[in-house]
């Protein structure tokens, strides 16, 4: 076994993984809640005005908020079935998140400060999930893939 498979099983990195996640996620969701307006210009170069737009973004980062303290609430868990379920559902938001947001950077004349390394924040993201995935056995052929 290599020195990354170790390092990849081990409880520390999906307890750091699960820590990042909830902070990283916690913190979008209160700028989304707290400066829903603010938050779109960092991002998408343009503020939001319109009262359904806040709306939206401000249930959007209650969303967040609870991903963030459900990783919070599961961090040190690699075993259970939740947590794996959890950790492999956010390779999904972060995909889908870094691909989104990429899809609009190129497609606008116009973006926000934030917008790239937001992108870059969950492509990294992405991997570390699809690691974490993979060295809990949850990729089929690996052995640990119908465990608790």
């Amino acid at each position: 076994m290599e020195a990354a498979d170790v390092l990849l099983n081990s409880s520390p990195s999906v307890y750091a993984l699960q820590s990042a996640t909830a902070v990283i996620e916690a913190g979008a969701g209160f700028a989304l809640l707290i400066f829903p307006s603010k938050a779109a210009r960092l991002l998408l170069g343009a503020p939001l005005d319109a009262a359904d737009a806040l709306t939206v973004a401000r249930i959007g980062g209650m969303a967040l908020i609870t991903l963030g303290a459900a990783f919070w609430l599961a961090r040190g868990d690699s075993q259970s079935r939740a947590s794996k379920g959890m950790i492999a559902a956010m390779v999904l938001y972060n995909l889908g998140a870094a691909f989104v947001l990429g899809a609009f950077g190129i497609g606008s004349q116009r973006v926000g400060v934030a917008l790239w390394p937001a992108v870059v924040l969950h492509t990294a993201m992405t991997a570390w999930c699809i690691m974490s995935v993979r060295s809990l056995g949850l990729v089929e052929g690996t052995p640990n893939l119908h465990q608790s």
